[in-house]
């Protein structure tokens, strides 16, 4: 029994060990959803936060939050980013031009009111996160700060965007959702 307790506690060791490289640095946006974090989750409770953060919001995005999760898994974003800037954008999609389902501000350029049309939330998701894929990231710019400067004419987008990241990281209920507990 002392055998395989310590071969178990040498196994984690070494586990530990090889993950504190990358626990240590902080993650830019390019891989922030490839690193281990100490609040790992895996992609349910991604899927199930970022939906309990837009239902929060009165989102009509919540029942897209499975495809901010796939398509971050598909381009290697940090999960966030996307909702984050649709959070910044319009409210998390509650402020877009009549059927644009463009919650991202997406082509809009000085002086167009529309920007880019898609013709669903998926859609939009899917454009988004391959366009910051090839447009921002591809092209080395990896930290929100970077990506604002080409993404935004606004100096305060990228604390604006790093807010609602902070959002759904630690996103819990809020108290109007929850039964009190007497103990």
């Amino acid at each position: 029994m002392a055998k395989i307790l310590s071969a178990s506690a040498l196994v984690f060791l070494l586990l530990a060990a090889s993950a504190w490289p990358a626990l240590a640095a902080w993650p830019s946006v390019a891989d922030a959803s490839a690193l281990p974090t100490f609040r790992q989750l895996n992609q349910d409770e991604r899927v199930s936060t970022l939906r309990a953060v837009l239902d929060d919001y009165g989102s009509p995005l919540a029942d897209s939050a499975k495809d901010f999760v796939s398509y971050a898994d598909k381009y290697q974003l940090d999960w966030k980013l996307v909702a984050a800037i649709a959070g910044v954008e319009s409210t998390f999609g509650k402020h877009v031009p009549s059927n644009s389902f463009n919650a991202w501000g997406w082509a809009v350029f000085t002086g167009q009111q529309s920007g880019a049309t898609f013709r669903s939330w998926e859609r939009g998701i899917a454009l988004v996160s391959q366009g910051i894929r090839e447009k921002y990231l591809n092209d080395g710019l990896t930290s929100v700060e970077q990506i604002g400067r080409r993404y935004a004419s606004s100096r305060a987008w990228p604390n604006s965007v790093r807010f609602f990241i902070a959002k759904i990281e630690g996103f819990t209920p809020t108290s109007s959702r929850t039964l009190p507990v007497e103990l």
